[in-house]
């Protein structure tokens, strides 16, 4: 088990040399096709299923805070979109994971998390992730350190909670 292990840390070794060797020659050989992007390479989140008693339906998200800090993004902010875009809710734990009540996948907090990066921390215009998020008049905008530009971004929709229902009165 161990050495299964270290094979695969030995392979993700492999794979980051790999790719800032093919950055360092595509830089040298033709800088117009790299420009000012940064390398960032955000790892897929781990993702585990909590509770073996009957009822219990818990996902946690056990690298929450390392995407956080590579974003450079608010924790509640994050949390708010994720919680909101999978209708549901969750909580942080002591040991600064986030677990959400109900049965997500890998690739589901995958594909959020991308969509995150590009609505609220990849700039338009050069594609740098070296942007700021602030918040000016209730309104999120984000500025981009490397070009200079700002663009709105949308707010964070609730797509869950508990909708009062109305009563109909016919009117005969």
């Amino acid at each position: 088990m161990a050495d299964e292990s270290n094979e695969i840390k030995k392979e993700v070794k492999d794979d980051q040399e790999i790719l800032r060797r093919v950055f360092n020659i595509l830089r040298a050989n033709s800088p117009e096709l790299v420009g000012i992007w940064l390398l960032t390479i955000i790892w897929p989140p781990q993702v585990l299923r909590e509770g073996t008693e009957k009822g219990t339906k818990k996902t946690v998200f056990v690298n929450f805070m390392d995407y956080c800090k590579t974003m450079h993004r608010n924790v509640d902010h994050v949390m708010a979109f994720l919680l909101a875009e999978m209708g549901t809710s969750g909580t942080l734990d002591e040991q600064q994971r986030l677990v959400v009540r109900g049965r997500f996948t890998q690739k589901h907090f995958e594909s959020l998390l991308r969509r995150y990066t590009l609505d609220y921390v990849m700039c338009i215009g050069c594609k740098s992730t070296d942007a700021i998020l602030s918040k000016e008049n209730r309104l999120f905008f984000v500025r981009c350190e490397m070009c200079g530009s700002g663009r709105p971004v949308p707010p964070i929709k609730l797509n869950f909670g508990r909708r009062r229902r109305t009563a109909q009165v016919s009117r005969d």
